[in-house]
């Protein structure tokens, strides 16, 4: 056995598979990609005519690929900010439920297990201007009707909001089980010490699980570099453009305008943005942790 470990032909053995997968998946993909990029297609032809750089330098000079790069920055930002946060929360407290914990978990992870467009029809009624949970809810406080799917100064939050609630049970079980692992003996020594339950959280809870929430956060962020079908299914990029993202964009020259070559081009956009944002976050927390050392 020992003999079998030491030679490298089993160590290749075990990664083969994962490793096949991954060019299948992954970089094969990406390389097809990137050399389509390069090219004036339409995706159906046989015709391939390559135009270098093109396809970049005329996504960069439209400002309505801008514009769905500020959305999807958006997206992230409300992961990062809104959804993270409060998934945090959400796991703390069915943490600490007693009875019936298991009914809580699946309600919690229920919406997850939805398809988009599901999700995307039911919150469509929920913010139907006239017959909507919502609106219903502000009207009796006196409030006029929102119309939050065709207002350009609501349609964003809306989208971000269904995003988030259908996505929000993943990672609460993800942080959830990171909670259940650490050791009871810390939390009730330190309530012996008489800390209170949020000093427990924030001083013990959240410090040890703080590996899930980076691995949370990153997640996160891809998810929302990729956001496509919620948007297509609550708004199409509507109204105006106001909840365009990227991939919405890409779709609509990629598919749509049978444009493949410059769809193909802000696939690889995406790609890029999302490995330089992540870069930037893990940047970050390496410096954080450098300080904390050195304190």
């Amino acid at each position: 056995m020992n003999t079998a470990l030491r030679n490298p032909l089993v160590y290749l053995l075990f990664v083969l598979p994962a490793l096949s997968l991954l060019i299948a998946f992954f970089l094969y993909p990406l390389l097809t990609a990137f050399n389509n990029s390069l090219t004036s297609w339409n995706g159906i032809s046989r015709t391939m005519t390559y135009i270098g750089t093109d396809n970049y330098s005329r996504a960069f000079q439209d400002p309505l690929f801008w514009r769905s790069v500020r959305n999807n920055l958006w997206f992230v930002l409300f992961s990062c900010c809104v959804q993270v946060p409060a998934i945090i929360v959400l796991a703390l407290l069915v943490a600490k439920v007693k009875r019936l914990k298991g009914l809580y978990k699946t309600a919690v992870f229920l919406p997850t297990m939805l398809s988009t467009a599901v999700v995307g029809i039911v919150w469509g009624f929920v913010y139907h201007p006239d017959l909507g949970l919502l609106n219903n809810l502000l009207g009796s406080f006196g409030i006029a009707p929102v119309y939050w799917l065709s207002d350009r100064n609501w349609a964003m939050l809306a989208v971000l909001i269904t995003n988030a609630w259908q996505w929000a049970g993943f990672y609460v079980v993800m942080v959830l089980a990171a909670i259940v692992a650490i050791p009871k003996e810390l939390d009730e020594a330190a309530a012996i010490d008489g800390a209170n339950g949020i000093q427990r959280a924030s001083k013990i809870t959240i410090p040890l699980i703080a590996p899930v929430i980076s691995v949370v956060i990153m997640l996160s962020i891809a998810g929302a570099m990729k956001a496509a079908d919620i948007v297509l299914v609550m708004t199409k990029g509507g109204p105006a453009g106001a909840t365009d993202v990227m991939a919405t964009y890409m779709i609509r020259y990629a598919i749509t305008s049978f444009k493949h070559g410059f769809g193909s081009s802000i696939a690889v956009l995406i790609c890029c943005f999302t490995l330089i944002i992540i870069a930037v976050y893990q940047s970050l927390i390496a410096a954080r942790l450098g300080r904390a050392e050195h304190e």
